[in-house]
């Protein structure tokens, strides 16, 4: 009974390669077909291939992440009904392959938002980092979303107002750059690399969206449930949203898996044991009302699959990704609940007791420095989470050895 360690790889493009992860401690990947644009059905062949790439340098293929869910989907538009059969299909030929687990999100526009990606912590590693006066400056001053100001209140504004000013041209731009193209571009965001108008190609996404609120996206979210949660319950497939980061609204748009109420709301939705979420302790630890051991506890028996790393919440409301073993994260706590939640399906013969794991996001390190890598992906920096938390999982699992038996 033990954690399907994984790292997630990001295809031939990713600079880290195979080769190098099969040495990390991992025995799995987590991965996609990202040369698939979205929307289209992901062949039996293309996955064929990708497995069997995978499985040449002794790994597995535990977890698709992500298989994109698109913003006809979340919008409810005249598309949505062939985006909705294609992605069935692609369920139906991941799990005829044997690929039981899939990660995705309903996160409108942005899957994630970072302002700064290299923000050095006082031992000269590097972290990602979110910044409230940043994104009210971006939104309201370098973006300019209409009606911006109705999202902040007259003290972001006037803090906003102030950062703008100490700011140089570039510093602007590279925050702006930041959100909209080099955190979205390598996880099939709809604005790629080398996009010059990419400010106004962004204010139209989020026009888009004009008229719907969280009550409209979670019924368009309910609605994509019910078509696919069938297929995947045929294919015995594990369908595992990705919560929203960070957990709450941004530049208007609504979020609806940010906390308690809505992992709720989501599980009556639809009341599949096919149909779950990924346990993202970076994302859900963003909040400070979510608890997350707690969390775990309450709803860990639909939990498909774990992203752990550790987010350190300044008064704030900032938040920068902290050490994986960084006391106010408390993951001990929350890899107890794990492994209490693993001898609970073992005790009652579910087979699902090995969940997938991925220390999510990593601090760049030492070598990391020298290669070029997707932001919050460097491969030392994620060595070093995936043996921490090997290590805490052992060591809590020998402290529970009277339950494991």
């Amino acid at each position: 009974m033990n954690l399907t360690k994984t790292l997630r790889w990001f295809g031939e493009k990713d600079t880290i390669s195979l080769p190098e992860i099969a040495q990390t401690g991992a025995t799995g990947i987590v991965t996609a077909l990202h040369h698939i644009p979205n929307g289209e059905v992901w062949t039996k062949e293309e996955i064929r291939k990708t497995k069997k790439n995978i499985e040449d340098h002794g790994l597995t293929w535990e977890v698709v992440e992500s298989l994109p869910v698109t913003e006809d989907i979340k919008k409810g538009t005249e598309l949505r009904d062939l985006h909705i059969e294609n992605y069935k299909e692609s369920i139906k030929n991941l799990g005829e392959f044997g690929i039981k687990t899939i990660c995705y999100n309903f996160m409108p526009v942005l899957d994630w938002a970072r302002t700064d990606l290299s923000y050095t912590l006082p031992n000269g590693t590097e972290a990602m980092y979110f910044g409230m006066n940043e994104f009210a400056m971006f939104d309201l001053f370098i973006l300019k979303r209409p009606n911006a100001t109705l999202s902040y209140s007259e003290e972001r504004i006037k803090a906003a107002e102030t950062l703008l000013k100490s700011l140089k041209s570039e510093e602007k731009e590279q925050i702006g750059y930041n959100i909209i193209v080099k955190t979205q571009s390598f996880i099939d965001g709809a604005i790629k690399e080398g996009e010059k108008d990419y400010l106004r190609l962004f204010n139209e996404l989020l026009k888009a969206y004009d008229g719907i609120d969280k009550s409209k996206l979670r019924e368009n979210f309910s609605f994509f449930l019910n078509e696919i949660i069938p297929v995947a319950e045929k294919y015995s497939v594990n369908m595992a949203v990705h919560p929203d980061d960070p957990p709450f609204p941004l530049l208007g748009l609504p979020r609806i898996v940010s906390c308690e109420e809505d992992i709720n709301w989501l599980y009556n939705a639809n009341k599949s044991q096919n149909h779950g979420l990924t346990f993202c302790s970076g994302s859900f630890g963003a909040r400070k009302d979510n608890k997350l051991p707690e969390l775990f506890k309450k709803y860990g028996d639909r939990v498909h699959f774990i992203h752990l790393r550790a987010t350190k919440v300044l008064p704030n409301g900032d938040f920068f990704e902290t050490e994986h073993l960084d006391d106010d994260s408390d993951l001990p706590s929350l890899m107890k609940a794990i492994i209490e939640e693993q001898i609970k399906r073992k005790t009652i013969g579910r087979q699902d007791i090995d969940i997938p794991m991925r220390p999510d996001h990593g601090h760049k390190i030492l070598d990391d420095f020298t290669r070029e890598t997707n932001p919050g992906y460097p491969l030392l920096g994620r060595v070093k989470g995936l043996a921490e938390l090997s290590g805490l999982e052992k060591g809590l699992k020998h402290l529970l050895v009277d339950k494991l038996n």
